[in-house]
């Protein structure tokens, strides 16, 4: 079945094209990691996916998520999880942990009087708090974590309503790198039959291993797609980030330094 669908998406910011003619289709299930340079569209990319952002209007475009065109967006919200930078200072609230990640069963920043959360809520809450290690911090208003330790909170928020389209964008910007492995852990566990996963990153360490599909793009394009034996080679990414890259592999984990 498939996951969405985007065909010949253009988006312009301040005169400038930020994706140009972008068109990617994944199914149920494919687990996906898009890099390339800064500025390269690849947030933007997500966010299109997600419907926050509308490209232009053009007689080519078209977009559907789990095959349809029309969604009511509260509806939508439930179904795709998404976990992006740009989500920091939204999020830095009085709540607490606990109750932001209980807010994504209703797609709302904390409650409001028509929103209901019963013990079994709350106990899913904690549960994935569990997953990313923030359980025993739960009570902890969110305007008290660390950037890294807000990341761990929106993802347990994000999954909470266990989505078919996990999308996750530099989710683990901020975590140190024993975080950042922790983190890789917890999200292959999110890596089920049932679920596409799309990520965003500029650490090739941060690719889980059940990552089947590599977007390599650059300048509002994508300029290449494949495996990773395919696409992450010294060769393709020293072109893509015009200068020479240096390629590691280790139990599967790869990773880029110049």
């Amino acid at each position: 079945m498939e996951a969405f669908s985007i065909e010949h998406a253009f988006v312009r910011r301040d005169g400038k094209y930020i994706l140009s003619d972008v068109s990617i289709k994944a199914e149920i299930g494919e687990r996906i990691a898009i890099i390339g340079p800064n500025g390269a569209g690849k947030s933007t990319l997500v966010d299109v996916i997600d419907r926050r952002l509308y490209p232009l209007a053009n007689d080519n475009y078209r977009s559907s998520l789990f095959g349809e065109e029309r969604w009511i967006i509260s509806d939508l919200r439930k179904r795709i999880g998404h976990v992006s930078p740009g989500q920091d200072e939204f999020f830095r609230t009085s709540y607490t942990a606990r109750e932001i990640v209980a807010s994504g069963l209703h797609a709302s920043l904390g409650f409001d009087f028509h929103h209901v959360i019963d013990k079994e809520d709350w106990e899913r809450a904690d549960a994935e708090l569990a997953k990313v290690s923030m359980l025993n911090k739960k009570d902890r208003t969110m305007n008290t974590l660390s950037t890294g330790e807000m990341r761990r909170v929106l993802l347990a928020r994000a999954a909470i309503t266990s989505p078919s389209i996990l999308l996750l964008d530099e989710a683990s910007a901020g975590l140190d790198f024993p975080s950042r492995a922790d983190l890789r852990n917890t999200i292959s566990d999110y890596a089920t039959d049932n679920r596409t996963i799309v990520m965003v990153t500029h650490e090739l360490s941060e690719i889980i291993p059940a990552i089947n599909r590599i977007i390599l793009m650059k300048d509002g394009i994508i300029v290449k797609e494949g495996t990773k034996e395919e696409t992450l080679r010294e060769d393709i990414l020293s072109e893509l980030y015009s200068r020479t890259v240096h390629i590691a592999v280790a139990d599967g984990i790869y990773t880029a330094f110049c």
